[in-house]
This record gives C-alpha cells, structure tokens and sequence, in this order.
C-alpha cells in the first residue's frame, strides 16, 4: 500500500486540502488529527443474565398495604 501524506482543515464539517488538492471520488483516505486529545465516554451496559431462565427469579412483587396499616403509609 502507498502512503501520500496531506495537511488539510476541517470547515463547515468537511476536510478541505491545501494547496487545492482534489481526489477522486470513493478514494480511501485515512486522518490523523495531531495535538488532538479526546475525552473517553463512559458506557453503563446493561446487566444480563447468564441463566435466562432465571428470569422469574426477578419478577416485580408488588404489595398493597392492609386498610388497617393504611394510616401508618406517608
């Protein structure tokens, strides 16, 4: 594989090269940005179970407070 090395700019989105350089359509290229440093995002990935079945094992329960406990709820 042959390497041509070009200095450019990114404006409005698009990287425009200097010295009015044009390339064809679908052309490969690869950027590297210098002096550049990126923030890593943090990923929150959702639990899974290893034992699907096991998932009646988490089935919400919900409990109704008795009439006579009602006046002790919030």
């Amino acid at each position: 594989m042959s390497v041509l090395a070009l200095e450019g700019t990114v404006e409005n989105g698009q990287i425009r090269l200097a010295g009015g350089v044009h390339l064809p359509e679908k052309t490969r290229v690869l950027i590297v940005v210098p002096g550049m440093h990126v923030m890593k995002e943090a990923h929150l990935y959702s639990p899974h179970l290893v034992h699907p079945a096991q998932a009646a094992d988490f089935k919400l329960q919900v409990i109704e407070p008795e009439e006579d406990n009602a006046d002790l709820q919030p």
